[in-house]
């Protein structure tokens, strides 16, 4: 998937436009930005900052917008009024859910936002959102109320929601608990959620707070279930942040699982495949890649729901889980046992032209016979892609790129097209359609 993040640079990398696409890196989406300042700041000190003119920050957002599916939307520093109405024109009508950090004070003591530009960040931003995340101060000055208990809490996130918010996270950091409590307002439901709390003062915590809630909702997770995982992800980046200069400690993530982070570009790629709609078959198509030497389709990520075709349109429809696939999971697992550098497949609809490309361009293409299976592993769930694949690949001494079969009663034909990772899939998928 594909996120945006449209706020201020920040050449510590702490935080700003450089700490979330760190952070949608880390989570295995691909991040795209819109800057809308520049800060001159370190870990210990802020130093000073300029807008964007209005004509950039529009030009950026419509050039990613005209070229990338974006899946959610983070702002962040907008600083000025001009800039804050530009994002508003260019949203307004916009069918992506859209985060709200309310970013208006560094960390290092610098000013985010003008005071002047504060009326028309109620009245044109909190509307456009999908959820906001302020923490405590920064509820307080939207709201102008205090919030000493966590029933001041839920006062003020009515609050915000009567503003035009939809969803309100209020980040509990401030609250003077053993442990930090985030608040949710969801559908006019309330819920908390809680993590230990790290003494460490550091810098970008709550820049990944809300690029991770970001991801989260863009991989189609519940708010409650997206706003809890930010909370431990921005949580273990707090843990691990190091000082990496001579002031704060920098948040740092954890690695980016390299195969969340591949196969979810692969799967952008394949839906944006000119035509690729007719290559879907009924039963739609998953795309895995495990990792190395898989011992179940527990170590094979996948999605849990399907790329899916209504009519000329193709669409990702679930999240990436391991263990999400079953039949093209089930597929990569048979085939590594004998070649185990071939770790992902695609499903694809069965078509002869499809396979005589193939074969023209050199492709190793393999096939088994489905009306030759037993009747015991025909009643046994999940034998079925195992007996297969072992037949096709039985008397190779080649990994093949291609296996198929012509279906049986009840079953439909199909190609599945393997590779050494989703971009040597992709590659191959090239050639043939």
């Amino acid at each position: 998937m594909n996120v945006l993040s449209i706020a201020g640079s920040d050449p510590s990398s702490g935080a700003g436009i450089q700490g979330d696409i760190k952070t949608f890196t880390s989570l295995g989406a691909y991040g795209v930005g819109a800057i809308t300042a520049l800060t001159s700041q370190n870990s210990s000190k802020f130093f000073k900052s300029e807008p964007a003119s209005s004509e950039i920050i529009k030009s950026q957002i419509r050039s990613v917008l005209s070229d990338f599916k974006i899946d959610a939307i983070k702002i962040g520093m907008v600083y000025d009024k001009k800039t804050i109405k530009t994002i508003h024109s260019e949203l307004k009508n916009l069918k992506v859910p859209i985060v709200l950090d309310p970013i208006f004070e560094s960390t290092t003591g610098g000013t985010l936002l003008l005071a002047n530009a504060f009326s028309d960040f109620k009245k044109l931003l909190i509307p456009l959102s999908y959820v906001i995340t302020p923490n405590v101060p920064e509820a307080e000055r939207i709201t102008g109320m205090k919030i000493k208990s966590w029933g001041d809490a839920k006062k003020v996130a009515q609050k915000i929601n009567s503003m035009g918010a939809k969803n309100v996270i209020i980040k509990g950091g401030h609250m003077q608990d053993d442990k930090v409590t985030d608040l949710l307002l969801e559908n006019k439901k309330f819920y908390m959620f809680s993590q230990k709390r790290l003494t460490r003062e550091n810098h970008g915590g709550g820049c990944i707070f809300s690029a991770a809630l970001c991801v989260n909702i863009a991989k189609g997770k519940g708010l409650l279930e997206s706003a809890s995982l930010a909370q431990k992800i921005s949580f273990e980046s707090i843990k691990n942040s190091a000082r990496v200069g001579k002031g704060l400690s920098i948040a740092r993530q954890k690695n980016a699982d390299i195969i969340e982070y591949d196969l979810s570009i692969a799967i952008n790629q394949f839906v944006n495949i000119k035509g690729i709609y007719n290559y879907i078959p009924e039963v739609q198509t998953n795309f895995v890649f495990s990792k190395p030497c898989p011992e179940s389709i527990s170590h094979i990520l996948g999605l849990e729901g399907r790329i899916v075709k209504t009519g000329e349109l193709v669409a990702v429809v679930g999240t990436l889980k391991y263990g999400g696939s079953k039949h093209v999971a089930n597929a990569v697992l048979e085939i590594t046992r004998k070649f185990p550098s071939i770790r992902s497949a695609v499903n694809i609809r069965y078509d002869n032209r499809i396979i005589k490309k193939a074969i023209a361009a050199r492709l190793c293409v393999a096939y088994y016979d489905r009306v030759l299976e037993s009747h015991d592993t025909k009643v046994t769930e999940g034998k079925t892609i195992s007996w297969g694949i072992k037949s096709a690949i039985e008397k190779l001494e080649n990994p093949p790129d291609i296996i198929y079969h012509r279906g049986d009663v009840g079953k439909e034909p199909m190609i599945l097209l393997f590779g050494k990772t989703p971009k040597d899939v992709l590659t191959k998928l090239v050639k043939i359609v």
